[in-house]
């Protein structure tokens, strides 16, 4: 997350003061990324260094208030033009858990496998029924609509990556049934990795599984505190 070019896009908007910029940040992101002032100033001074940012006076509450410099707004306009970097990911701890269970003794990684799918699978259900409330709130065009709006970007964001989670961990465990039965059918199993076989008719998951779910979730279960 770039905490750096997230404040350079507020101050674009006109000076502001640390907190200002924090609070707007949550703001704009729904506190999905939370920071603390101490994160904010601290980024600010990095860029006051840089030459990104000034320091422009005081509000009248004496506030220290920061404005973009035009080597800011060189910089903001490079970091919207270019791409987000994938063919250098950041490390995914579900995907090294994984890995490091196969084989691993006494590890049975069904267990890993339904156990986090169970964990997605609520999770997107909670982020489909709070974009339904950012609908409605986008909607109604209030004064946060821009607001609104972004947070329900990241919501999406956040529901088509839960969304491609359970289909992999769907996906994982097929490959590994597939791969068990292999092993036993060549007589080397001892070294296959540890996947019970599915019962009948469930050998891969509805790729709309995980999207049913969600529905699902959304129609029965209660609002989730969170909701803007």
């Amino acid at each position: 997350m770039s905490i750096r070019h997230g404040l350079l896009a507020l101050l674009e908007r006109g000076p502001r003061y640390g907190s200002q910029l924090r609070t707007e940040f949550e703001s704009r992101t729904g506190s999905t990324w939370p920071l603390n002032v101490g994160q904010v100033y601290t980024t600010l001074s990095r860029l006051e260094r840089d030459g990104m940012v000034a320091q422009g006076g005081e509000d009248a509450a004496g506030h220290a208030l920061y404005a973009i410099t035009d080597s800011g707004r060189t910089e903001l306009r490079t970091w919207f033009e270019k791409p987000v970097d994938r063919t250098s990911p950041a490390r995914d701890e579900l995907a090294i858990k994984l890995a490091m269970a196969v084989g691993a003794p006494s590890v049975d990684i069904r267990d890993v496998i339904q156990s986090q799918r169970r964990h997605t699978v609520k999770a997107m259900q909670d982020y489909t029924r709070l974009k339904a409330q950012a609908l409605v709130a986008v909607e109604s065009g209030g004064a946060r609509e821009r607001d609104d709006v972004a947070w329900l970007l990241v919501l999406e964001q956040l529901i088509f990556q839960t969304e491609a989670e359970a289909r992999w961990l769907d996906h994982c465990e097929s490959r590994l049934i597939r791969l068990s039965a292999t092993a036993a059918d060549s007589g080397s199993g001892a070294d296959a990795p540890t996947a019970a076989a599915a019962p009948r008719g469930q050998e891969a998951t509805p790729a709309d599984a995980p999207r049913a779910a969600a529905r699902q979730g959304a129609e029965a279960s209660p609002p989730v505190s969170g909701a803007r």
